[in-house]
């Protein structure tokens, strides 16, 4: 009877198990946020970070490891083992060591070392990644040095903790606003003592951004015992400390298992903005509620674009459309007010102020995919624009936390302002005209020298850039000619399409590249194109010939089309030697094609434009299965504000924007099954495939809505219709007759 009553059991849980498995796989595949892996970027080049946050948020809510170095940009190093606290601030994918505002970390009398050998205690508890879990808008961490538990989340502009403390008469929470990373550093702080549950201040510093200001109300579940302040590590018996390096420890008797949950909200303009968001985003004390939600949020986002293909297709398509939504960044307050680029504070009427804007990355791909599903967000970016137009006199280069950091080159506002205008989404065309015009006839960055030579020179600064200024430049003239065009600005049209022609200035027949010429118009010498030199932004001439995306028929004219056949396919072909001597930012190396950097982007989608597409659907292939993953290196280079990202994003659903101004996709095959895209105008626009498999890369044939479809472009308006575009696959190239 034992027996038998022994095998029912088995034959229950195993029925059990089965269910259980079943429902863990149907939740897996239900809801698009498990497939996201954000810890991807954390290791090798990506520079991203695991935090919390929700979509385009202003609270950026992650581990920092309390070292510095260029592995730490974001805060957090996959490799490393110490964590120093949970700043509220970080940059995604950057090259730049800035943000980590408003450090907040538990502690107990556990604690007993520091990361610092000499100048002020830095307190660390060791981790465990087997102890540590990560989905969006949620993160948690077992800190073994003390048996903490840190769970974190967000909404748009609030930060929410959650510590769970063992017994221990000396736990406390530790709010340190001097500290500081990498070119971050604090100007001047404040904290106040409202009550014993409430506290208030700002942190002011300078970095790669010079004006930072981050005011905040922070509020504890449970009132603390003692709050000690701190002004330069000297202890004050006062309520409100005010200096450049300012710390409270709010102390507590905790019992085993107990909660202490606490809420920061941030705002640039005034701790009076940073309460309101406070009180009406998180008004309760129901931290998984706040989980939920913010989860809930993702998965609306992650939603615009819904694929079919394999579990690890859809982890690695969703880990990189998780990462296209985390900047820009939110600026304004519930009512508005931020600070301006201009040092006052303004108010975004009717509109969410945008900041973080890595323009030189993200106008190739990241711009055009949010005219696709998040048209809304594009024109508040476009009004973001302008309003740093009025404060500045200037469109943004790179703008960050309120200030103009002009990192990198171009005037590259311009092309998503007349992307976002040629794709019907509302602007203010005429202001925009008047703005794209002002930023491209400043006396600033060389902008004088080439309106005069119709070319940048070469010069002694370390980081002159003559040749990709002159072609970048000439790409936003063009863009500035077509918005010109279609506003009946003649003259405005005439002088930037005759500027669009600048590329031709530094093509040199001889070495068929783009050379660096003095100011006499004289090539330079030596010239050797796979050099990195000062006259080339983080690249060489082989990376930088292709960028001319507005004439890429007129590149291949100049060169001949054999020989621009010949030079793309060498491209991929062409390895570096051990001797050449790369910058770092020459990653994920295919010939001299360096995905890892944002000038090759477009590059492998050129064999189209000669009627080679059995190429680009080769390379465009290789590339995603050689540089992407969902471990923590998976991506080949610095992520970039969603420019990585975006590339896959596209490239996985077969197409990209090889002049991201134009309104057209370059078709590949797709790496995915299928992909829907939900329209804001209630329709849809789906991407199926037949045969689909690793090695049926090729497309045979295309239909759209049916009928064949002989071309390799799609265009914005065909897409937004809405429809089908159907690609049959095969194991061969398909070569036209």
């Amino acid at each position: 009877m034992k027996k038998i009553t022994y095998i029912f059991l088995l034959a229950v849980l195993f029925i059990l198990s089965c269910k259980s498995e079943k429902q863990n796989k149907q939740v897996f595949s239900d809801r698009l946020t498990s497939y996201v892996n954000t810890f991807t970027g954390t290791d090798g080049p990506g520079n991203t970070y695991p935090g919390a946050v929700v979509p385009f948020g202003m609270v950026q809510l992650s581990p920092d490891n309390g070292l510095p170095g260029w592995d730490r940009i974001a805060g957090y190093f996959y490799p490393d083992s110490t964590i120093a606290g949970f700043s509220h601030t970080h940059l995604s994918g950057t090259g730049a060591g800035d943000m980590y505002d408003l450090l907040v970390m538990p502690m107990n009398s556990r604690f007993s070392e520091s990361l610092t050998k000499e100048g002020p205690y830095r307190p660390y508890s060791k981790f465990s990644h087997d102890r540590e879990k990560a989905s969006p808008g949620y993160y948690s961490v077992d800190l073994l040095s003390s048996g903490i538990k840190a769970e974190l989340t967000t909404t748009a502009r609030v930060g929410f903790h959650q510590y769970t403390f063992p017994k221990d008469d000396k736990s406390q929470i530790i709010l340190d606003l001097g500290y500081s990373l990498n070119w971050d550093k604090p100007t001047d702080t404040q904290i106040t003592i409202e009550d014993n549950q409430t506290i208030s201040g700002f942190r002011k510093s300078k970095g790669w951004a010079k004006d930072q200001r981050v005011y905040f109300v922070m509020k504890f579940s449970k009132p603390f015992d003692k709050a000690q302040l701190y002004e330069n590590a000297t202890a004050k018996e006062t309520k409100s400390v005010n200096g450049k390096f300012t710390r409270i420890v709010a102390n507590y008797k905790t019992k085993e298992g107990e909660k202490i949950l606490v809420k920061v909200a941030l705002s640039s303009a005034s701790i009076a903005g940073a309460r309101k968001s406070l009180e009406a985003e998180i008004p309760h004390w129901d931290f998984n509620k706040t989980v939920q939600e913010a989860d809930q949020i993702w998965e609306q986002y992650l939603s615009k674009i819904k694929i079919g293909g394999t579990p690890a297709q859809k982890e690695l398509f969703y880990t990189n459309l998780y990462h296209v939504f985390l900047t820009p960044s939110l600026h304004s307050d519930l009512d508005g007010a931020y600070k301006g680029a201009d040092g006052n504070n303004h108010i975004a009427k009717g509109y969410n102020k945008y900041d973080t804007f890595s323009l030189w990355d993200t106008f190739r791909a990241t711009h055009p995919l949010y005219t696709l599903i998040a048209p809304k967000e594009t024109q508040d970016m476009i009004k973001s624009f302008l309003s740093h137009y009025d404060e500045t006199g200037l469109l943004p280069v790179w703008s960050l936390a309120g200030n103009e950091t002009n990192m990198m080159i171009g005037y590259h506002a311009v092309p998503v302002i007349v992307d976002a205008y040629f794709k019907g989404i509302p602007i203010d065309a005429k202001k925009a005209l008047q703005a794209c015009v002002a930023s491209a006839t400043e006396k600033g960055r060389q902008i004088d020298t080439y309106m005069k030579l119709g070319y940048v020179p070469t010069g002694e600064h370390h980081e002159n850039w003559s040749v990709s200024k002159t072609l970048e430049y000439a790409y936003n003239d063009w863009c500035i000619a077509q918005l010109a065009k279609a506003l009946g600005e003649k003259q405005i049209e005439k002088t930037f399409a005759q500027r669009a022609n600048n590329w031709k200035n530094l093509y040199d027949s001889e070495s068929t590249f783009f050379r660096p010429k003095d100011e006499k118009g004289i090539f330079t010498s030596p010239f050797s194109p796979k050099e990195y030199t000062k006259e080339f932004c983080e690249s060489n001439a082989w990376q930088y010939f292709w960028f001319v995306p507005h004439d890429i028929d007129g590149l291949i004219t100049t060169l001949g089309k054999e020989r621009f056949t010949q030079k793309l396919d060498s491209m991929f072909t062409y390895y570096p030697s051990k001797e050449d001597k790369l910058p770092i930012f020459s990653t994920g190396m295919i010939g001299q094609y360096a995905h890892g950097n944002e000038p090759s982007h477009h590059v492998a989608y050129l064999y189209n434009n000669i009627g080679q597409p059995w190429k680009t659907q080769e390379m465009v292939r290789k590339i995603i299965n050689t540089q992407y993953s969902t471990k923590p290196d998976g991506y080949c280079g610095n992520e970039d504000c969603g420019q990585m990202s975006a590339w896959l994003v596209f490239s996985a659903i077969g197409m990209y924007p090889i002049n991201p101004a134009d309104g057209v996709y370059s078709l590949t095959s797709p790496y995915v099954k299928e992909a829907t895209i939900p329209l804001e105008n209630g329709k849809q626009f789906k991407i199926t495939t037949e045969n689909q498999s690793d090695e049926n890369q090729y497309i045979q044939s295309i239909t759209l809505n049916g009928k064949p479809y002989p071309s390799l472009v799609i265009t914005h308006k065909q897409i937004v219709a809405g429809g089908s575009l159907h690609f049959v696959l095969g194991n061969q190239p398909k070569r036209s007759k």
